[in-house]
């Protein structure tokens, strides 16, 4: 239980892990929109906090400013004053509004001059500001300063008795956003507090959920490893996702090739013993018939030794084969590629089987539809046609034919061997590259064949990039089709 904690904490530090960037993915889907949320409802809350105190304010003014008309405030003519009573309840006004707002305010009348001041600093003053006089024309203005923390305003006095709704003066305020500060201040504390147990939460889920959506395929891994360390050779299921249903049916594929290389690798085993061992035992009853025998007269003599060299023949050729086969095998093998005449080649092969046709009165014909210079391997092209063209003739009927053919097109180059031969039964065609695998295995070996030729054949086909076909009717005849790719440079005439 410990090693597996510090398994799944080991994979999270790991950021190759799945489950680490599962978890990093989880906490940043989680944390990054706290944080936003959190900064959006505090600027949404100070926003809106400052032009509600904007608007409160403005209201409260503009009632002010309605005394200010009604009460002749601007009046300088003698007979014009307000009452005592009444300046003094709207110096209370103005007072209380700059108490209760921690502010200044400051009237300001028509010809720039200060006519009152809360602070009793201005009175008197003549004042040129930019929203001041942007007021007299009818523009209302407010701005709010964050970093000196208050609201400067300007809201216009204007005198609803004449006709024109002249503006006769502006009040000049600034307020305080100390307790909009506070409360932010509350506010951020509180957000803090709760965007931390929201972080711990996340953390928590990331985990698990890291946890839970990477176990499947922890799953996967273990029931590898299970294969792995001889534990079980079953096919593996874990069905939780798509990915991990990919991922297992391509390991059983794996898997199932892997158990058919190995039951061909045993089956190639015990036919090499088999195949090795039969020249051996052979030799072995021919030799020792010699040396039981006293006075063996020569002729005898000579026809035991020629049955031990044929069978010697027979043993190097087929670990002549093998070692081919083994060559072709080899992944790291490369093809000695050089531009050859195809019809030179095949004209050549034929020169040399054509005594053993001769032998068996074989009649072999060459038709070339065109001549065709590829870019090929030389040797690996001789053993592919010399093979296919070494069967046919073998394989035949006394009096026979075999007929071979070439031709391309702007691609491939195809290579074609016919013959009225034996023919290969239809449920044998499958089995005909096979190591080994002979259709009659007693007519085979009076023939002399390995059972290699067509494994040896379809290997160097395969290293072209090429493919190999047949067609056979039992008693009638066989027809293998090799293609070829025309690689880069390569031309037909």
């Amino acid at each position: 239980m410990i090693a597996k904690i510090y398994g799944e904490l080991k994979n999270l530090i790991s950021l190759r892990s799945l489950q680490a960037r599962i978890f990093i993915i989880v906490l940043a889907a989680g944390f990054i929109p706290s944080v936003i949320v959190r900064y959006g409802i505090m600027n949404n809350y100070e926003e809106r906090s400052v032009q509600q105190r904007i608007y409160t304010v403005q209201n409260q003014l503009m009632i002010v400013g309605n005394h200010l008309i009604s009460n002749n405030y601007f009046n300088t003519k003698p007979e014009g004053y307000s009452s005592s009573v009444s300046r003094e309840v709207i110096d209370a006004e103005l007072e209380m509004i700059s108490n209760l707002y921690e502010g200044r305010v400051m009237i300001i009348d028509s010809s720039l001059k200060v006519v009152k001041d809360t602070y009793g600093i201005s009175t008197g003053k003549t004042i040129i500001s930019e929203e001041v006089i942007k007021c007299f024309r009818g523009e209302t203005l407010s701005n709010y300063d964050r970093e000196h923390g208050y609201i400067e305003m300007t809201t216009p006095i204007i005198d609803n008795t004449v006709d024109d709704s002249q503006i006769v003066g502006v009040m000049l305020t600034s307020i305080s956003t100390d307790a909009i500060m506070t409360m932010l201040e509350v506010l951020n504390r509180k957000s803090v507090i709760l965007q931390n147990l929201m972080i711990v939460a996340i953390v928590a889920m990331a985990m698990v959920l890291s946890v839970m959506l990477t176990r499947p395929f922890n799953r996967v891994t273990e029931a590898i490893n299970e294969v792995k360390a001889g534990y079980s050779d079953e096919n593996i299921s874990v069905p939780d996702y798509a990915e991990t249903v990919h991922i297992v049916d391509a390991f059983n594929q794996l898997l199932k090739r892997m158990r058919a290389l190995d039951d061909s690798r045993q089956e190639f085993v015990e036919n090499v013993s088999h195949e090795l061992k039969t020249p051996m035992a052979a030799i072995k009853v021919l030799a020792d018939s010699l040396v039981g025998q006293r006075e063996v007269p020569a002729e005898l003599y000579q026809e035991f030794l020629t049955d031990i060299v044929s069978e010697i023949d027979r043993e190097n050729q087929i670990i002549t084969d093998l070692l081919a086969l083994v060559k072709m095998d080899k992944k790291a093998q490369e093809l000695n590629i050089t531009s050859l005449n195809v019809n030179d080649l095949v004209e050549l092969i034929l020169k040399r089987l054509r005594p053993l046709a001769r032998k068996k009165d074989v009649e072999v014909v060459f038709e070339s539809i065109r001549p065709v210079v590829a870019e090929v391997d030389e040797v690996k092209m001789t053993l592919i046609m010399t093979n296919l063209v070494e069967n046919a003739i073998k394989y035949n009927k006394e009096h026979g034919w075999v007929k071979v053919e070439l031709d391309a097109d702007h691609q491939f180059f195809t290579f074609k061997v016919s013959d009225s031969g034996l023919g290969i039964p239809e449920d044998s065609l499958t089995q005909i590259y096979e190591r080994f695998y002979r259709v009659e295995k007693s007519h085979s070996r009076e023939i002399g064949g390995t059972g290699l030729g067509l494994a040896i054949t379809k290997s160097a086909v395969l290293m072209h990039r090429g493919a190999i076909t047949v067609t056979s009717v039992e008693g009638e005849g066989s027809s293998f089709t090799v293609k070829i790719p025309l690689t880069g440079g390569a031309v037909i005439g």
